[in-house]
């Protein structure tokens, strides 16, 4: 099985010969590059399974990599890990709403470095394995069981009465556990049919199916300044 390939982008060499070290020790092939410019031209030539991309680099920054590499169809799924000494509630939510897939701050554990990419990484192969009729998969977790072939919701033996929204927005969440998404990526994904949903109305939306979840409520975190994710 070929080693999976993670575009390393820190201009920073300390930083990046550590990161390098903890990525190859758990088996992982590395390509390193230290400008933006590099990323974007490595990024379009080798097709990796994962960028770390550091924002404070010389000449073009990371969060316009992000955007470059978004707005391009033939490299727009590659997923992307901030890696960031930036650590701002505004830093995270616009590297997040740019299309990021997770944001880890300087100084960071090479541990939870390693944990975070493989999540990233996992997260890609779930979804490229959902059916290929649209249908989302099953989820369970926490006690929840969410069958979106049949609209199906039970937490433990008791089926929950959600509403079309309350329940795009659980699948959502419980897909990707420990996966923070700003209100507005909850809005692009639901697209509710039932409410009309907004970012304000996210609150309301989510204050439902706390109500509805009782004891079990706790499972649905908000992150503050940020948004929800369902608690790993």
């Amino acid at each position: 099985m070929p080693k999976e390939r993670i575009l390393v982008v820190e201009d920073e060499a300390d930083i990046r010969e550590l990161i390098q070290y903890n990525l190859q020790r758990e088996g992982f092939e590395v390509l390193m590059v230290g400008t933006g410019e590099e990323a974007l031209s490595t990024a379009t030539q080798e097709r990796p399974d994962l960028i770390l991309l550091d924002l404070m680099l010389p000449g073009m920054n990371g969060l316009d990599v992000c955007r470059s590499l978004k707005s391009n169809p033939a490299l727009a799924n590659i997923p992307i890990l901030i890696v960031s000494a930036r650590g701002e509630e505004t830093d995270v939510v616009t590297g997040l709403e740019l299309g990021a897939d997770d944001y880890l701050t300087k100084p960071f554990s090479p541990r939870v470095l390693v944990a975070r990419a493989r999540a990233v990484l996992r997260r890609r192969t779930t979804e490229s394995q959902e059916p290929t009729d649209g249908v989302p998969t099953a989820v369970s977790i926490h006690g929840l069981r969410i069958n979106p072939r049949k609209h199906e919701a039970h937490l433990f033996d008791s089926a929950l009465n959600l509403t079309a929204t309350e329940f795009r927005i659980l699948h959502f969440l419980a897909k990707s556990p420990g996966w923070v998404f700003t209100r507005q990526q909850i809005v692009e994904t639901v697209h509710g049919d039932d409410y009309p949903v907004t970012e304000r109305s996210i609150d309301v939306q989510i204050a439902g199916l706390r109500k509805k979840l009782g004891e079990s409520s706790d499972y649905i975190e908000t992150v503050r300044g940020i948004g929800y994710r369902m608690k790993e």
